[in-house]
């Protein structure tokens, strides 16, 4: 019984945990479903709620029929005018430039983020990181609920999910996916060839899911040649972060 409560914990058939929370670390229902959401007490990804913005949110009505431009307001309340697909890159990209530069000089190595593009509650703007250690993902949740952003307080949590392959929507990488926005599943924000090979290029087996990339999920305890590496890597990454934040810092619009 053991043996097979253990086989089906975190899917469709287990009735007693949520099998959503359990993929992709957030649910629709939140605090209203039937079923566990059982927070990890450690992990290696965190999650911060519902920080990106997207100045342009486009949803598809679930049978495909059409496209919902929704109109963001800046802080005066006004609305904000239609980026073209260039600027809208831009925006983005300076955006995950300054969470991934921030977070990885601050709390340690960023192994893979991932912006959410749903429109969903539960997902809108959702930013899962997922560091190479367990202990910088801790300090990274502790010490960014005291902090905001873009004039809002930051919510971080660690987050169950590790293999984000198995939390993103399938159909919607194919182009296929006919519930838009509001999909269940994780719909990934890509950032430009230019910005990945900036953050990841000097990193082994970059490039992968929407802005992250792929590595072993196994764990870095005892690996002393690998943390040595990552020390002489992250003296360089801390000299290009820092001299790129201070060349493009009168163009954010987002502040820690």
């Amino acid at each position: 019984m053991a043996e097979y409560l253990a086989s089906i914990f975190g899917t469709e058939k287990d009735k007693v945990n949520c099998s959503f929370y359990f993929k992709i670390g957030a649910c629709r229902h939140g605090d209203r479903c039937s079923r566990l959401h059982n927070k990890p007490t450690f992990s290696q990804t965190i999650l911060i709620q519902n920080i990106y913005q997207n100045p342009q949110n486009t949803a598809q009505s679930a049978d495909g029929s059409h496209y919902t431009i929704v109109a963001a307001k800046s802080a005066d309340g006004s609305h904000v005018p239609q980026m073209s697909d260039v600027e809208m890159q831009t925006h983005f990209d300076d955006f995950f430039e300054e969470i991934f530069v921030e977070l990885e000089l601050k709390y340690g190595e960023i192994e893979e983020m991932n912006v959410c593009d749903n429109l969903g509650d539960h997902l809108v703007g959702n930013v899962y990181i997922k560091f190479r250690r367990e202990e910088d993902a801790e300090k990274a949740v502790n010490l960014l609920n005291d902090r905001w952003f873009n004039g809002q307080p930051i919510r971080a949590e660690l987050s169950p999910v590790t293999d984000f392959r198995e939390a993103c929507c399938r159909q919607y990488e194919m182009g296929e996916c006919t519930r838009g926005g509001f999909c269940n599943f994780m719909h990934l924000k890509p950032i430009s060839r230019a910005l990945r090979k900036d953050l990841y290029g000097r990193k082994k087996g970059g490039g992968g899911v929407g802005g992250g990339k792929t590595r072993s999920r196994s764990r870095s305890r005892g690996r002393g040649d690998r943390n040595r590496r990552s020390r002489s890597r992250s003296g360089d990454r801390d000299n290009r972060g820092s001299n790129r934040r201070r060349d493009r810092s009168s163009e954010r619009s987002g502040r820690f």
